[in-house]
C-alpha cells in the first residue's frame, strides 16, 4: 500500500508538529527528526532527517561537489541529485500525476504538483501564517524574519538568505556571462538582464546593427 501510494501521490500519514503528510510510515518517521535538534546544522541551524542528510546539507556550505555528470560535467553536492540530472539527458520522466497524466522525472517534482489540484499548502509560518506548498520555501521566507544570511561568498564575505543569489553572486568574481543574446551573442550574468537587453528598444537597436 505505501509503495503504491508513491506512485498515486497519495499521502495518508500526517506529522503532528507541521501537518505536512506522507505516503509511508517509515518517511514519516525520518520526518519527525527535522523537528528535534539532533541533526541541526551549526552554520545555519537547519535540522536534518539524519547524519547522512546533515553530512550532505553541509556541503551546500562548504561548496564540496563529489558527484560528476558523464555527459556534461556537472558537478552535485548529492549522488541522488546526479541521478535525477542525468534524466534531462535520458529524457525519462517515469512519476505520472494519476489526475492530469502529466509526467515528471523525479518523485518530488510529483508530490508537489499534486497540490495544484488539491490546494494543499500544508508548510506555515508559524510567525506571520504564510503557506507554502513546498518546504524549501517555507524555509528561505523565515529569513525574512529572521534576517539570517547563511550563505557567504569566501572571496569577499559578502552574505545571501538564498544560495542562488550566492551563486549569482559569485559571477562578479569569476566575470562568468552564462545568458547570451542568440542574437548578437551579447553575455550578461544574470538572466534578468538578458530579458531585459532582449525586450528593451535599444537592446533590438544594438541587435539589428551588430
Amino acid at each position: 500500500m505505501d509503495h503504491r501510494n508513491r506512485h498515486t501521490g497519495e499521502n495518508v500519514y500526517s506529522c503532528s508538529q507541521c501537518e505536512r503528510s506522507f505516503s509511508s510510515r517509515s518517511a514519516l518517521y525520518h520526518h519527525s527528526y527535522i523537528h528535534t535538534d539532533k541533526y541541526k546544522c551549526t552554520e545555519c541551524g537547519k535540522c536534518c532527517q539524519c547524519k547522512k542528510d546533515l553530512a550532505m546539507h553541509i556541503r551546500c556550505h562548504s561548496g564540496e561537489k563529489p558527484f560528476e555528470c558523464t555527459v556534461c560535467s556537472k558537478r552535485f553536492t548529492r549522488a541522488g541529485s546526479l541521478d535525477r540530472h542525468s534524466r534531462i539527458h535520458s529524457g525519462e520522466k517515469p512519476y505520472k500525476c494519476h489526475v492530469c497524466d502529466k509526467a515528471f522525472n523525479v518523485s518530488g517534482h510529483l508530490n508537489t504538483h499534486i497540490r495544484v489540484h488539491t490546494g494543499e499548502k500544508p508548510y506555515k509560518c508559524h510567525v506571520c501564517d504564510k503557506a507554502f506548498n513546498v518546504s524549501g520555501n517555507l524555509n528561505t521566507h523565515m529569513r525574512v524574519h529572521t534576517g539570517e544570511k547563511p550563505y557567504k561568498c569566501h572571496v569577499c564575505d559578502k552574505a545571501f538568505n538564498v544560495s542562488g543569489d550566492l551563486n549569482t553572486h559569485m559571477r562578479v568574481h569569476t566575470g562568468e556571462k552564462p545568458y547570451k543574446c542568440h542574437v548578437c551573442d551579447k553575455a550578461f550574468s544574470k538572466s534578468g538582464n538578458l530579458n531585459v537587453h532582449m525586450s528593451d528598444s535599444c537592446g533590438r537597436l544594438d541587435c539589428q546593427t551588430y
